[in-house]
């Protein structure tokens, strides 16, 4: 197909770059474009109101689809003048537009058609919109109706500030022609967004939702400005949300324009305010947002030329759109004096460095010679793309440093209130329920009971399952335990690195035997996936084998399962179950021996273990997982994934000192330090008696975790604890090898529990 992108900024700039990736382009025309896109396609010296010229253009060179960018080829009738004579365009009538180009036209029809937006009158009278200010109470906006190049806004706070702003506007002529109509509305409070769909008439398609940065100075302080930058998606939409504003406000406004004779094709764009009443429309635009297209394009998966033919030709709902994981920012790089007054011919340097993952996208530029210089407001907008959020920032503000021209301006904090967004404060929170989970126990504890006969010596609620084998042997008792490594496989397989998820299980399940006394004897493995994958399988499998070497534990065999259909696409599992044993006489705990003023002694963990990860994974979301971070001394990615660690050789020699052990697993210390101890007997925790790594400090800052609730989640720093009388302490600082710290200690109670002071 033949195309030709109408429009010269950094939108067109991004359409035209994402268009030259689709197999279905012969050529590229841009009118007039500007020097970015020279490499993309043919410039065509025509301007974006010639209606009759690009008519002219689109016959000659026999062009297939017209994509237009600005507002101001709408106003003009651009799109009807090549309707009518048969040529496919991607952008509203005339008509259509002015739910952006009038925006008395816009309020009226939100009104029409029930679409939720702010109070509002219209004026066109100086004299009547004076009066009219003079009786309202609440904050207004004042906007000109018209076009004003995104900066037809005024935000005033008192009445002589509104008269004086209206009186520039309609008086003075401070937006031109676009300023002979003003609409005077509430003025919102709360977070913006921009949801933008795409179009074909009758059904629409919806983009991630974005916000842009419309001030000129960080913290959203200066004067309103076209766009100083923007991020996508936000967070502040999910995915349920967008789905009632697909049925809130964006079908009605296409069913509505369908229904009152303007079809709608093309991008209909929803400026959206998030209000403590529910969100609500501060406007609508009829095209591509600037710089909101920056930051959208780079996140499309799918062909962007089929998108545009299925709009044109009524057949969206036939079309899939696929959207890739992550995030972009774009940054805009401004003028010196802009939006007032624009200092413009400086040279730019630092374009001509290759940038991964990234683009930088011209909207002002022009050559002096072969020398790219300013040549306008907006110069560039600079977006990169990442895994999350903030790796996106930190890599596109790494590449607006290596771009430099005289006077240029740009704000410092794009991206900042999507990171700011809502963070979990508990693991309920995060989808985990420890509640429901002890509750799910309680209702299954008397069916697994029936199962029991006299063998049976410990069951559901401990560690492992007791099982007395003593017609094997002497005295012996087989212990098992069957656990998985949770959330933390996701984590390993979204960063590549799966050995460790083997050594997790394998060291899990050897503690969770331990702590009844039992040393391994022998490991089976289950792993399931969607799509069996061998390297993956076996980098995993050899994980399991280091960690079951190191405890003198055989892996014995296990079961690998194929279960497209059961799995999402590369999602995968495993688990395992350890089968040990423990004379009889040796099991842990020795309950009838803790008494009140037994100490507690904790043994370090290597990091969160195996608990905890989805509330890490919801903290950590939008943060780059490798790079290196001074507190921790390591990046998050080599933190989070040390692997679980086996504490059978260290306290193994001291068993005979141990009047119980518990490991910290799931419920944190509040669930599992009581599982060791008696009735009558609680544990007092002296929350200062060891170092907290920085790890759990930095998740709980991040998250804004409350203190107790760090201790129902996490380890701490400390993976196991034992209970020791305080005669035995000193031989069991010299049977362990290595330091361990006296965190507490019993004391009578009414029932086992853990106190923190």
């Amino acid at each position: 197909m033949n195309v030709l992108i109408i429009g010269s900024g950094g939108r067109e700039h991004a359409i035209a770059w994402k268009l030259s990736q689709s197999p279905l382009l012969d050529q590229l025309y841009i009118a007039p474009g500007n020097i970015g896109m020279a490499n993309l396609g043919i410039l065509v010296p025509l301007s974006v109101k010639d209606s009759a010229g690009i008519l002219t253009f689109v016959k000659n060179k026999g062009v297939d689809l017209v994509v237009i960018g600005p507002e101001l080829a709408l106003e003009a009738g651009v799109s009807d003048e090549l309707r009518a004579h048969g040529i496919a365009v991607f952008g509203p009538s005339k008509t259509a537009a002015r739910i952006e180009t009038s925006k008395r036209f816009a309020k009226e029809f939100m009104q029409r058609h029930a679409i939720p937006t702010a109070r509002f009158a219209a004026f066109s009278d100086f004299n009547k919109a004076s009066d009219y200010l003079k009786t309202v109470s609440h904050p207004i906006v004042i906007k000109a109706s018209g076009l004003a190049a995104g900066k037809g806004v005024l935000l005033p706070d008192t009445l002589e500030e509104s008269l004086t702003a209206l009186k520039e506007i309609m008086l003075e002529g401070e937006f031109g022609k676009a300023g002979e109509e003003v609409v005077i509305e509430e003025r919102l409070q709360g977070e913006e967004v921009s949801l933008l769909a795409f179009c074909d008439g009758k059904s629409v398609a919806v983009m991630p939702a974005a916000q842009d940065h419309k001030r000129l100075l960080d913290h959203d302080k200066g004067p309103n400005t076209g766009g100083m930058g923007a991020f996508a998606p936000s967070p502040c939409l999910s995915k349920e949300r967008i789905e009632d504003l697909i049925k809130s406000v964006l079908i009605p406004a296409v069913d509505g324009l369908r229904a009152e004779g303007m079809p709608y094709i093309g991008v209909l764009y929803a400026g959206l305010m998030l209000t403590e009443d529910g969100v609500k429309v501060l406007e609508f635009n009829a095209r591509f947002g600037d710089p909101e297209t920056q930051a959208i394009l780079p996140l499309l998966e799918t062909d962007l030329l089929e998108i545009f033919k299925a709009c044109t030709d009524g057949s969206l709902d036939d079309l899939q759109l696929g959207w890739h994981d992550g995030a972009a920012v774009c940054v805009v790089l401004a003028s010196a004096g802009y939006p007032a007054q624009n200092l413009t011919g400086y040279p730019i340097s630092g374009l001509d460095v290759p940038i991964e993952n990234g683009m930088v996208f011209h909207a002002g530029t022009r050559l002096d010679g072969v020398q790219p210089v300013n040549a306008g407001g907006r110069v560039l907008g600079v977006t990169c793309w990442n895994s999350t959020l903030r790796s996106a920032i930190e890599h596109v503000y790494q590449v607006v440093t290596g771009i430099s021209f005289t006077g240029m301006q740009y704000r410092h904090d794009i991206g900042q209130k999507g990171l700011k967004s809502a963070t979990p404060t508990t693991y309920q929170s995060a989808g985990v329920n420890i509640e429901a989970g002890n509750k799910a126990v309680d209702l299954m504890r008397s069916a697994v009971r029936s199962t029991y006969n006299e063998r049976v010596l410990a069951g559901i609620g401990s560690f492992g399952g007791l099982f007395d084998a003593s017609g094997l042997g002497s005295q012996p008792v087989l212990v098992a335990s069957t656990d998985g490594v949770g959330t933390k496989v996701e984590l390993a397989a979204r960063l590549g690195r799966l050995g460790g998820i083997g050594e997790d299980m394998v060291n899990h399940c050897i503690n969770d035997i331990l702590v009844q006394g039992a040393r391994p004897l022998f490991f089976l493995d289950y792993f399931a996936a969607s799509r069996l994958k061998p390297e993956q399988a076996a980098e995993i499998v050899t994980g399991m084998a280091s960690a079951c070497r190191a405890s003198g534990c055989a892996l014995l065999g296990g079961e690998t399962a194929e279960m497209p259909g059961v799995y999402h696409d590369n999602a995968f599992d495993v688990a395992g179950t350890i089968v040990g044993m423990v004379e009889r006489d040796q099991i842990l705990p020795r309950c009838e021996a803790m008494q009140a003023g037994d100490l507690l002694v904790g043994f370090a963990s290597s990091g969160p273990h195996t608990n905890g990860y989805s509330l890490i994974r919801k903290i950590c979301r939008t943060h780059d997982l490798n790079v290196w971070r001074k507190e921790l001394k390591s990046s998050l990615a080599d933190a989070l994934l040390a692997p679980h660690r086996s504490y059978l050789n260290v306290v193994q020699p001291a068993f005979s000192n141990i009047k119980g052990l518990a490991h910290i697993t799931g419920g944190g210390f509040i669930e599992n330090i009581p599982r060791m101890l008696p009735e009558g007997l609680q544990a007092v925790i002296d929350l200062s008696s060891w170092p907290v790594p920085p790890l759990f400090q930095w998740l709980q800052a991040q998250g804004g975790i409350e203190l107790e609730e760090m201790f129902h989640v996490f380890n701490m720093g400390i993976g196991l604890v034992a209970v020791v009388s305080p005669q035995d302490l000193e031989a069991l600082h010299v049977l362990v090898p290595e330091p361990v710290w006296t965190i507490g200690h019993l004391q009578p109670g009414k029932r086992a529990e853990v106190e923190l002071r």
